[in-house]
C-alpha cells in the first residue's frame, strides 16, 4: 500500500469572477488559501496550480537529489532549487515548459559525477515522471 496525500479546493462562480480556495487538511499548510483568475492569469494575490506545481517539482526533485548524492557516497552539504512552470496560452492553456535550477554544496565530488546525478534525479523524482509530458531542463551548479 502507498501512502496518499490530500488536498482540497472550493471554488464559486464563474471562471474570471469567481474565486476559490486550497486547502491541505493533513499539513494545514494550505488553509483556505486564495486563488483565482487573476492570480492565475495575472498578479493577483493568491496562489494558483503552476506555482503549486513548480513547489511540488522543486521539492521532489531537491529530495531526490540529496538521496541519490548519498547513495552515491558524497552526501550534501546544501541543496537549493527553483522550479519555474510556464503555461502557454496557445490553443488552450497547457504546460508548456519547467525549469529546474540547483544549486550544491557536495563535498568531495567532481562536476561530472555530480551532473550525471543530478540528471538522474530530474528524470526519476516522482514528480517528474508524473510531468513527463512537459519538457524539463535542468541547471544544476555545484558550489564550491
Amino acid at each position: 500500500m502507498g501512502i496518499s496525500r490530500k488536498a482540497a479546493a472550493h471554488w464559486e462562480g464563474d471562471l474570471k469572477s469567481g474565486q476559490g480556495s486550497l486547502s491541505t487538511p493533513q499539513s494545514g499548510l494550505l488553509d483556505n488559501t486564495l486563488y483565482g483568475f487573476n492570480s492565475r492569469f495575472g498578479d493577483a494575490k493568491g496562489t494558483n496550480p503552476e506555482e503549486l506545481i513548480a513547489a511540488a517539482h522543486a521539492g521532489c526533485f531537491t529530495m531526490a537529489l540529496s538521496a541519490k548524492l548519498t547513495e552515491a557516497g558524497h552526501p550534501p552539504q546544501a541543496l537549493d532549487t527553483q522550479a519555474e512552470v510556464d503555461l502557454s496560452m496557445e490553443g488552450g492553456p497547457t504546460l508548456s515548459a519547467i525549469r529546474l535550477k540547483t544549486q550544491a554544496k557536495v563535498p568531495g565530488i567532481d562536476e561530472a559525477r555530480f551532473r550525471a546525478i543530478a540528471d538522474d534525479a530530474k528524470q526519476n523524482c516522482p514528480v517528474s515522471k508524473a510531468l513527463s509530458a512537459v519538457p524539463i531542463t535542468l541547471e544544476a551548479e555545484l558550489l564550491a
